[in-house]
């Protein structure tokens, strides 16, 4: 009877490890990457999911509409961040144009004209003046744009979007970051629709931490 109640009490223990093991269908270094140091996050009482994109990535250009539908559905406690790419000069003077439609709060518009502007209509905007008309045309003033566009808080912003990119250890876009720890590529998870469910359930793994 000792024996045979030793094995119950060894198959009761096991079970939940089991049990833990079969509801992780996503794996460290299969379908995300653990970053080797852990990137600080705005806001620590909430989730954070960084998006790292360029506007003229057309594989972000077919995320985004997906990424929207996918950020309302989460709850109150995950955060969103966009965070441009930077490894051109070029992709310098896009991810100044991010900023700055935030800075003027017209962020929701302009997201929306700059991917269209680079992915529909094949515009380079390989200028502040292309860039800028982007904007005027949106209901902005040339000198207000310019003011803010090239204003010392945006390329501190930018230079540290460049900063945060390297330490992400990102490889090309759209990628996204959870909470500053798990890196999520398409090729990783399987297309889109992956990484989204990758983040779901890294979303899940962390939200733990914050009770």
């Amino acid at each position: 009877m000792n024996r045979l109640l030793s094995s119950l009490l060894f198959i009761a223990a096991f079970l939940p490890l089991a049990a833990c093991q079969a509801e992780e269908p996503y794996k460290a270094g299969l379908q995300y990457e653990v970053l080797p140091e852990a990137v600080s996050t705005s806001d620590p009482s909430k989730v954070e999911v960084v998006e790292v994109f360029w506007y003229g990535c057309s594989h972000c250009f077919s995320f985004e509409p997906k990424v929207k539908g996918w950020l309302k559905e989460q709850a109150d406690d995950v955060k969103f961040v966009g965070v441009p790419a930077v490894w051109h000069p070029s992709m310098r003077l896009h991810a100044k144009a991010y900023y700055t439609a935030k800075a003027l709060k017209i962020f929701d518009k302009m997201n929306d004209v700059i991917f269209e502007a680079m992915n529909l209509k094949k515009q380079k905007l390989l200028n502040e003046d292309e860039i800028a008309s982007l904007f005027v045309a949106n209901g902005v003033s040339k000198e207000r744009f310019s003011k803010v566009f090239n204003s010392g808080s945006i390329e501190m912003a930018v230079d540290l979007a460049e900063k945060k990119q390297a330490r992400y250890r990102i490889q090309g876009t759209p990628e996204l970051v959870v909470n500053g720890k798990f890196r999520i590529s398409g090729r990783d998870a399987g297309g889109h629709a992956g990484m989204l469910k990758v983040a779901s359930f890294l979303i899940e793994k962390e939200r733990a931490n914050l009770k």
